[in-house]
This record gives structure tokens, C-alpha cells and sequence, in this order.
């Protein structure tokens, strides 16, 4: 499934109206239609809808709700409601939306029409959008595409979204675009000293693996992104409760986010060297699964006392981030469903983000505005550092007490990036609990618009 606009040239007029400009707009109706209208109770509250037929029956115009400031802002991609409510058929935005609101509106369309079908056809939606005027709608199909890939990653379960199979996915990425990639698998991560991905995915059946995938001119800023690529997390040893492994195939969500993000650069062909780096494993439990209080030297050299298997993600992405902090690129940004403090923090819809670079934090707060992305800056508070360094060995995994959590999960990765001009990690959730508008139920794309604006924003 691939999103896109209508080029319909015949669709029908959609009018956005508020409960301000509804009058001037019956009274521009001829008599028969306004008459229709106020018999239907229409009244432009946010997402109500009012067809006009002409004298054949068929819909001449639509009336779309869209209610006042204070409704719209509980809330965002309110279009995709009242798409959802429209027949099957082409339609065009006539009036009443700036160009801010045309492009998330135009934007909303197309993710409300996601389906994840890789198992049961779920009907399509049949309400068509064309291309509005006056916003950059190539942008937007570019936006909606990778929404859809990083969503149909996350949506498909543990059993066919092995190590190897998202290895393949990223290959497939790397194939249309021509960028290079290579990975690092099973016992040769000791080989070349990727000690903690290697510990955390040995256990499973599928051999644990570093994807690593690079594209662009070397001689433009070097961005690096980093997704932890958790397949499935039984909490190893520290097993989980049956109630918390039930959504563990999403601990992927990380990468799936990265991949996303990679694929929009490379489509919009940003003028950087992009990297993508995927410790791609599963935390299963097998008699050589890593155990509680073991200690595992990094790949930084800096060794890590193990008080919860649980706590695996960090691992990994630890030794991705030392990785490609040894290029010294200039932006280098992490993404992980890394933390349950961070959903008890802010919730399942405003991931955390942490930098210590202030302008580049700028960046992602002014792009989360405007792009309807929610992100929210969390600080990398240097007095908790002593929780996460256990006296037996460097650090800690898993800092007893249970406070600040996304926190001191943040400081601990921090430790493993010293030659990146800019860092930031971002603790995501990769899934909406109950289905919103444009957002079904299900693996969900987070942060990545905010990113990729902020990125450009960076280059300026």
C-alpha cells in the first residue's frame, strides 16, 4: 500500500467551516440547500460532516465542521475524522483551512488510510484526497510513506519480524536507494567487539546482528542515526509478566523509527551523509542467556553490572553508540522504546527527548509545533549520574529505587557518546493504544516528522 493523492480534476468541494464563518456560509446557499443543511442540524462542531445533493441525488458539496480553537486543540489531524465519514469518492479542499492547516489536513488523509493487511484485508478507505494547492504535497506523501513502512515494521509480530527479517527490511531500503550496507552477525560481534549486542541476542534463535547502512556524499555533514531494534523482549531471566510481554513486539520501535526517518532523507535527497545503525537482536531465555548481576565490558571498554535483563536496550544501543560516536558525526540521534518512566511521565503520545545542546533542542520543539509531532525535552540532570555507577563495575543497567527512570536510562547512553557534535535520544512508545484520528491501533511513527525538520533546520 502506497499513499497518494487524487489528480480527480471533477472531485467534489469540501468547505471547512467553524461555528463563526457557518453563517456567511448559508447565506451564500441557494434556498433549497441551505434549507438542507439547518434540517440536518449542522452546526460546524469539529468533526461533523454535511453532504449537499444536487437535484440528481448526487453530492454536490460538503460541509466539514471544524469547530472552535478550544475544540481543535484537544487534539490533532481532526480532518482524518471527518474523512472517515465521507462516501467513496474524490474530494478537494475549497476554502476555509490556511496552508498550515491544508498540509496537517492533507497529511491526515493519508495516514487514515493506513491498513495493515499483511495478514487479513482490512477494506480500504474510499474517500479520496486531491492534492491540495499551496503546500509542498510531494512532502507529504514522502511523510505519509515512511508513517506506513515504520507502522507496518512495528505491527508485524515476532514470528516473521525476526533479527534477519528486519535486517532484510533495512537491505530493501538500502536497495532502492543505492546505499551501501553491510551487518555484523552472531559470534563475529566479538570478532569486532560489539560485546553487550552480542550478550543480550544470544540466547534467541536468530543470531543477534549489527545492520549498518550508509548513504550519501562523504563530504556533507555526517548525520547518524541510531534505532534499537529489540524484535521481542521477554525480559529475559527477569522475565516479564504475561501482561507486560504482550506488546514486546513493538521493543522494536526504535528502529523502526530510525528506518523511517532514513527513508524520508534519502527521498527528499537532504544533502548529508546519512548513517543508519540497527543492533537488531531478541531477549529470549535460553541456558546461555546473560544473567542477573553478570558484568559485560562494552565495546567502549566501560563495564556494565547487569541488576535487571529487562533492561536490555540500553545495552545494545550502547555499543551502536560507540560505534558511530568513533566517526565523530555531527549530529547523531538515538531512538528507543527504552523506558515505562517515560510513558508514566508524559504519556503514550509525547515521547521524551534529551540533548544538552540548547539550539539544536530549539530545533525540535519549534519542528514538533509545527509539524503536529509531539516531542517534549527532558533534561540529562547530571546530579543522578552517581545512580547509574554501582561501585563494582563502571555503570549500572538498572539503578535500584525505580525513580527517574527515562532519565538515568538517558545518562547511561550519554556515557558512550564523548566525539558527536550534537546528540539527542528520544524515548519512544511506537504505539497508540486506542485508535485516534490518522492513528490507528497499533505501531505508530513518532517524532520522525520533528526530526527530519529539525535536522534541516540544523543544516540552514
Amino acid at each position: 500500500m502506497s499513499p497518494a493523492f487524487s489528480t480527480n480534476l471533477n472531485a467534489t468541494p469540501l468547505y471547512v467551516l467553524t461555528p463563526d464563518s457557518l453563517p456567511r456560509t448559508l447565506e451564500a446557499l441557494d434556498g433549497p440547500a441551505r434549507r438542507w443543511v439547518e434540517r440536518a442540524g449542522f452546526a460546524a462542531k469539529l468533526g461533523e460532516v454535511a453532504l449537499i445533493p444536487d437535484m440528481q441525488g448526487n453530492i454536490q458539496a460538503v460541509l466539514a465542521g471544524w469547530g472552535d480553537a478550544k475544540a481543535r486543540g484537544r487534539g490533532r489531524f481532526h480532518m482524518a475524522t471527518i474523512a472517515a465519514k465521507l462516501p467513496e469518492g474524490d474530494y478537494r479542499f475549497a476554502d476555509g483551512l490556511n496552508a498550515a492547516e491544508r498540509a496537517e489536513a492533507a497529511l491526515a488523509w493519508l495516514l487514515a488510510a493506513y491498513r495493515f493487511e499483511r495478514y487479513k484485508a482490512q477494506g480500504a478507505m474510499t474517500a479520496r484526497l486531491v492534492a491540495p494547492v499551496g503546500i509542498d504535497t510531494a512532502r507529504i506523501e514522502v511523510q505519509a510513506r515512511a508513517a506506513y513502512l515504520t507502522r507496518d515494521l512495528i505491527n508485524t509480530p515476532a514470528s516473521d519480524m525476526t533479527p534477519a527479517a528486519l535486517e532484510e527490511a533495512i537491505r530493501d531500503l538500502a536497495t532502492r536507494h543505492k546505499a551501501k550496507i553491510s551487518s555484523i552477525v552472531g559470534d563475529a560481534l566479538l570478532k569486532e567487539n560489539l560485546p553487550m549486542i552480542h550478550a543480550v541476542g544470544r540466547a534467541a534463535a536468530t543470531p543477534p546482528r549489527l545492520v549498518d547502512m550508509i548513504w550519501g556524499d562523504e563530504a556533507h555533514p555526517k548525520i547518524t542515526l541510531v534505532g534499537k531494534g529489540v524484535c521481542f523482549d521477554t525480559g529475559g531471566l527477569n522475565l516479564k509478566p504475561g501482561a507486560s510481554m504482550g506488546l514486546m513486539k513493538k521493543d522494536m520501535g526504535g528502529s523502526a523509527t530510525a528506518i523511517g526517518l532514513a527513508q524520508m532523507i534519502m527521498e527528499l535527497n537532504l544533502p548529508v551523509r546519512l548513517r543508519l545503525l540497527v543492533p537488531a537482536v531478541e531477549n529470549s531465555v535460553s541456558a546461555n542467556s546473560f544473567r542477573p548481576q553478570d558484568i559485560l565490558t562494552s565495546r567502549k571498554g566501560l563495564t556494565v553490572e547487569i541488576n535487571n535483563t529487562d533492561a536490555e536496550g540500553r545495552l545494545v544501543l550502547a555499543d551502536a553508540l560507540a560505534l558511530a560516536d568513533e566517526e565523530e558525526p555531527d549530529l547523531m540521534l538515538c531512538m528507543a522504546t527504552l523506558t515505562g518512566a517515560a510513558r508514566v511521565a508524559l504519556g503514550p503520545d509525547m515521547p521524551p527527548f534529551f540533548t544538552d545542546d540548547d539550539a539544536f533542542a530549539a530545533h525540535i520543539s519549534a519542528a514538533s509545533t509545527a509539524q503536529a509531532d509531539p516531542l517534549w525535552r527532558m533534561p540529562f540532570h547530571n546530579p543522578y549520574d552517581p545512580l547509574i555507577e554501582p561501585g563494582i563495575a563502571d555503570l549500572d543497567n538498572s539503578p535500584s529505587g525505580g525513580m527517574a527512570g527515562s532519565i538515568t536510562a538517558a545518562l547511561f547512553l550519554r556515557r558512550f557518546v564523548e566525539h558527536a557534535k550534537v546528540f539527542a535520544h528520544f524515548d519512544l512508545y511506537g504505539w497508540v493504544p486506542a485508535a485516534l484520528p490518522a492513528r490507528p491501533k497499533g505501531g505508530e511513527m513518532q517524532g520522525a516528522r520533528a526530526m527530519l525538520a529539525a535536522i534541516e533546520a540544523y543544516l540552514e
